[in-house]
């Protein structure tokens, strides 16, 4: 019975986001990671903001782009690794980024207009809710942070040849 247990998928886990990362420099019980860009990467919508594309030379890219891990598996400079996040981290960090503010932003302006009527007023209001609420979003992103939901987790060296899409 405990093979068969065994084989089953563990549906409470949370599942990952897999990529592929390099380690560019040692640095005492930690290394410093780089993200490989897929195939495919700097074709969407969203190349100018991960930092693929954009004003600057390659390597202030490439360093905005660098994380830590704690290096407990003996990584060298020029390993290729498998790192993962969990998909429910992603998805927070993406409602407190973006629904967060625009919800402030929202009601601040719809509270104003029901009450004031006047549109300069709500405008301004509407301005001081993206304020509230990007202070609440960053607040949001430091209890992540602290609580470690946002970081990357190594999970084994990559093989040879080895791409996130395979």
């Amino acid at each position: 019975m405990g093979g068969a247990m065994d084989s089953m998928t563990d549906f409470s886990a949370p599942a990952l986001t897999e990529g592929i990362a390099q380690v560019v420099e040692v640095e005492g019980n930690m290394v410093w990671l780089v993200p490989e860009s897929g195939s495919s990467c700097g074709g969407c919508a969203s190349a100018s903001a991960c930092g693929s594309k954009g004003i600057g030379t390659v390597a202030n890219r490439l360093e905005a782009r660098r994380f830590q891990l704690v290096n407990d598996a003996g990584l060298r400079v020029g390993e290729r690794v498998v790192v993962g996040i969990r998909e429910n981290a992603l998805l927070r960090a993406s409602l407190t980024a973006y629904a967060i503010p625009l919800a402030t932003l929202l009601t601040a302006g719809a509270l104003a207009q029901w009450f004031a009527g006047n549109d300069i007023i709500t405008m301004a209001a509407m301005l001081a809710g993206l304020v509230v609420g990007l202070g609440l979003a960053r607040l949001g992103a430091g209890r992540l942070l602290a609580r470690g939901d946002l970081a990357p987790h190594f999970i084994r060296r990559a093989s040879p040849g080895e791409t996130c899409n395979s």
